[in-house]
C-alpha cells in the first residue's frame, strides 16, 4: 500500500494569515514534519524572555500537531535553535514540562534568528495513519 504525502496550509493565524512559501507541516506516511516555529502571535514575535517565548513556540507546535491529529506524545525528534546559548537552562525548564513523560531525541544549537525571536523549534512526529 502506497503512503500519501499531505501538506498542511501555507498560511495560519500565527503568521497573521500571511502566506508563506512552505507548508506548516507535511505528513509523509506515518511521519509528520512540522516546519520551524518561532514565538509568533498574529504574525508578530511575542515579547518576553526565553521562558515566555519557548512557551509560545510549544503552543504553536501543539496547534500544528493538533491539526493533523497528533500530540506532543507523538514527537520523536526536536531541533532547537537558540539565539543566546545562555538561555539553554531556562529553555530546558520549559522543554521538560512538556516532554518529560515522552522525551524525544533532540538537538540544540545557537543561531542568529529573526529580530526579537529568541528561539525556533521544529519537530518530527510519528503516528501511524
Amino acid at each position: 500500500m502506497e503512503k500519501s504525502i499531505k501538506r498542511l496550509g501555507m498560511a495560519d493565524a500565527a503568521a497573521g494569515n500571511t502566506r508563506r512559501p512552505f507548508a506548516k507541516a507535511v505528513r509523509a506516511g506515518d511521519f509528520v514534519y512540522v516546519s520551524g516555529q518561532v514565538p509568533t502571535v498574529d504574525g508578530e514575535v511575542s515579547g518576553g524572555g526565553i521562558v515566555e517565548q519557548a512557551e509560545q513556540v510549544v503552543k504553536n507546535i501543539i496547534a500544528v500537531l493538533d491539526s493533523v491529529d497528533c500530540g506532543l506524545e507523538h514527537v520523536i525528534k526536536v531541533n532547537v535553535w537558540l539565539d543566546d546559548p545562555r538561555d539553554f537552562t531556562s529553555f530546558n525548564s520549559v522543554f521538560e514540562r512538556y516532554f518529560s513523560d515522552h522525551p524525544p531525541a533532540r538537538s540544540t544549537v545557537q543561531s542568529s534568528l529573526m529580530i526579537d525571536a529568541k528561539i525556533e523549534m521544529d519537530v518530527i512526529a510519528f503516528k501511524p495513519e
